[in-house]
């Protein structure tokens, strides 16, 4: 058995109403903290009303869609004499809030600590305590170690990384996701599918991942097409929540893959939503490590990783990789989500994007590596 380490939060709360024993968690502790928050969610009067009932300074920071390098500065100023950062939103808004926590009390500018595009320092100061809320059910950066930031000067998704980073407290409350729209629900959704597929077959799965990403494809299977169709459907909202969970906490103790390769360049490049880049590409890099497996390292035990993940999600003890593959990739299409081309990818900027992705830090998880050709197929196939 290969050797591994897993580390996550310091603390998980999960249940529904959860989010209302938040002043326990900030009572005798915190004195004044930032709120980072998203542009609208149901749970805004609720918090702020426990903030006001403990007598808490704070101060509110509003993200508008993905973090960039500018926003993080923004926030890192704002956060300056506060001793917590709150996180209460999707997973754009608390990669901000893992972020700011880091550089408040790490000196020196955002790019100095950025992997690929940055100098890639190593945090050397304890992060502000940090509280992690999300309201949608996909990233699980609740329980991950990294921030994914744009750069729009090099056009590219990358990530500050480091595992002080890891927050105090991951607080998932299902109930915060019950308001999401259909196509949010989807893309997060299946991104959330990705991050539960991408680790199970990754060059450092382990037994702990393996176990998180078996139970989590099990739950996502059989809650995300319920909750799309039916986004009352309580208990489907809280096994996306906690397939979300696992998800997080398989990526950040194994690793991902091509999928999460692209969507870091693909997401700087168009501006795009990263769940609904993942939610595209995760059907058509199945297939192409399928067929790149099978032709050059047919023995490879990723391929029966890939018929027992095909198991899970058909419920048929039978069935093999390719069921599996038709199973995702009739959801994706049943879920409405658009090709890429809607987001503005085209022909000719095919070849930058798979050189970023080439150099992609996920990329480097895959179970098999993808040459150039294979990898702009995907992307043709993705139009």
């Amino acid at each position: 058995m290969s050797s591994f380490e897993f580390a996550t939060a310091n603390k998980i709360i999960f249940g529904a109403g959860k989010v209302k024993g938040l002043a326990d968690q900030l009572a005798g502790r915190t004195k004044r903290l930032l709120l980072v928050r998203g542009r609208s969610s149901c749970s805004m009067p609720l918090v702020s009303e426990i903030l006001s009932g403990l007598d808490i300074s704070h101060i509110e920071f509003e993200v508008h869609g993905e973090p960039t390098v500018d926003v993080v500065c923004e926030g890192t100023k704002l956060a300056a004499g506060c001793d917590t950062v709150i996180g209460l939103g999707g997973g754009s808004v608390l990669d901000t809030g893992k972020a700011v926590s880091a550089l408040a009390t790490n000196p020196g500018d955002v790019l100095d600590y950025l992997e690929v595009v940055g100098k890639g320092q190593t945090l050397a100061v304890t992060p502000l305590p940090y509280i992690a809320i999300p309201t949608t059910a996909g990233t699980g950066t609740e329980v991950t170690r990294n921030a994914v930031i744009e750069s729009p000067e090099h056009g590219v998704k990358v990530s500050l990384r480091s595992p002080m980073m890891l927050p105090s407290v991951a607080l998932v409350d299902p109930e915060l996701t019950y308001d999401l729209p259909p196509a949010t629900t989807a893309s997060s959704g299946l991104d959330a599918l990705t991050q539960l597929i991408e680790p199970f077959v990754s060059v450092k799965a382990n037994p702990i991942t393996d176990a998180i990403c078996r139970e989590g494809i099990r739950i996502a299977a059989r809650s995300l097409r319920q909750v799309y169709q039916n986004g009352t459907d309580t208990l489907a909202r809280e096994g996306m929540s906690l397939a979300s969970l696992f998800g997080g906490l398989a990526m950040a103790n194994a690793a991902l893959g091509t999928v999460h390769g692209f969507a870091g360049p693909l997401g700087g490049m168009l501006h795009a939503p990263h769940g609904a880049i993942c939610a595209r590409l995760l059907p058509l890099v199945m297939e192409a490590n399928l067929r790149v497996l099978k032709s050059r390292q047919a023995g490879h035990p990723s391929i029966e990783r890939y018929d027992e993940i095909a198991q899970i999600l058909t419920g048929n003890r039978n069935a093999v990789a390719q069921d599996g593959l038709n199973w995702v990739a009739e959801l994706v299409q049943e879920l409405n989500i658009p090709p890429l081309s809607t987001h503005g990818l085209t022909t000719s900027r095919i070849p930058e994007a798979v050189e970023k992705t080439m150099k992609a830090s996920s990329t480097k998880g895959n179970p098999i590596v993808l040459n150039e050709a294979e990898l702009g197929k995907i992307l043709e196939e993705a139009l």
